[in-house]
């Protein structure tokens, strides 16, 4: 199989697709691997390292949309990427489709056969292709968070982990999950005050067995939710339906509840956001404020990190793809039910129930597609 990776042009996006180390595994199992050039420089990997791992350099992104049969993104593909997807093409790449119905309007229009990193399950519901992203941007939560707070960025001039004599910034973490964990370890390592809140009993018990005494878990009753919310410096929204839209849990109303110049960090915004007044952001402007209340909401945070992420990323991403390489991706769905659970879209169709459900169409099983 022909398989190509590009240079990511969304803003900041710095990540790529394929590293030089896993194109030598593509092309060892007999592949072709195109690669645009310059797309490995966000990472530190020139063309000449991709090249020496038996990859071909193309000029543009148009070459390899035009000419490979799967492209492996790291981001969902921006209109000019979108306008040039086929029928028979795999595309292999994050999509979060449920919040975006102008994307899976194109893809649907495109024909393209298109599998969602953030969809494909592993053993017990666990989302594998997306933990490692959570992973990193939950750690990146706190950080943004921390540079928000600051005076100079509109926030409240606190510091998370205060000084002696002068109480530490209040951290409350809406949601349990890998965001959440990861977004509390940091918050705990910089010795804020923490608040975890999750509806699951059996991961409150987790965090609170984990976190002892250094992170207070809280059961996200709407009363709960709202207390802990107008008490907070900082809120970090990590709640995640797999491949819906994100429930909007903090509602306009309850900013004025909240103090003027605390921050929220809307990790959900890639699935539409979890407070009522999200909206994206990019790198370039990464916050605004609403009601006295500054907003974090860049969607695609962990590519300020690009080599870290796009390592992490690789290391859960290529068996799949070798897999959809060896085998074709039908054959690959087949043997995999855990893959399978990836395709959102193909041939003109919605094939994850949630994304269908949340815009409109009609759901078509993948087991229908695969026959």
């Amino acid at each position: 199989m022909r398989v190509g990776t590009v240079r990511e042009i969304k803003n900041h996006e710095y990540r790529v697709g394929l590293t030089p180390e896993s194109a030598c595994e593509l092309v060892a199992h007999g592949h072709e691997v195109w690669v645009e050039t310059g797309a490995g420089l966000g990472i530190g990997a020139s063309d000449r390292d991709y090249e020496a791992q038996g990859a071909t350099i193309k000029a543009d992104a148009a070459t390899i949309f035009d000419s490979c049969e799967m492209v492996v993104k790291v981001k969902e593909p921006q209109p000019a990427e979108r306008a040039r997807l086929r029928e028979g093409q795999v595309l292999y790449t994050y999509l979060h489709l449920a919040p975006d119905p102008e994307q899976t309007a194109d893809l649907v229009k495109s024909g393209v056969t298109a599998i969602a990193y953030e969809t494909v399950t592993g053993p017990g519901g666990a989302l594998p292709l997306l933990k490692p992203m959570s992973q990193v941007a939950g750690r990146m939560s706190i950080q943004a968070g921390a540079t928000a707070l600051e005076k100079a960025h509109g926030g409240r001039g606190v510091l998370l982990g205060g000084v002696p004599g002068v109480m530490p910034g209040k951290v409350v973490v809406i949601g349990g999950g890998v965001v959440g964990f990861n977004a509390a370890q940091m918050a705990v390592g910089l010795g804020a005050d923490v608040t975890i809140l999750d509806r699951s009993p059996d991961a409150l018990e987790r965090l609170g067995i984990h976190f002892e005494s250094r992170a207070k878990t809280r059961f996200s009753s709407k009363a709960n939710l709202a207390d802990s919310v107008a008490d907070a410096d900082l809120v970090i929204g990590a709640v995640l339906i797999p491949g819906a839209a994100a429930p909007k849990l903090v509602s306009r109303p309850m900013l004025s509840t909240m103090k003027p110049g605390a921050v929220l960090v809307d990790v959900a915004i890639d699935q539409g956001g979890c407070f009522e007044t999200s909206h994206a952001t990019t790198h370039d402007n990464p916050t605004f404020v609403v009601d006295g209340i500054v907003h974090y909401c860049v969607a695609n945070m962990p590519g300020a990190v690009a080599r870290t992420s796009t390592y992490a990323l690789n290391n859960v991403t290529l068996p799949h793809a070798l897999a959809i390489a060896d085998k074709g991706w039908q054959q690959a769905l087949r043997d995999d039910p855990h893959l399978a659970e990836g395709l959102n879209v193909h041939a003109g169709k919605v094939t994850y129930e949630a994304v269908a459900a949340d815009l409109g169409y009609d759901y078509v099983p993948v087991g229908q597609v695969l026959g």
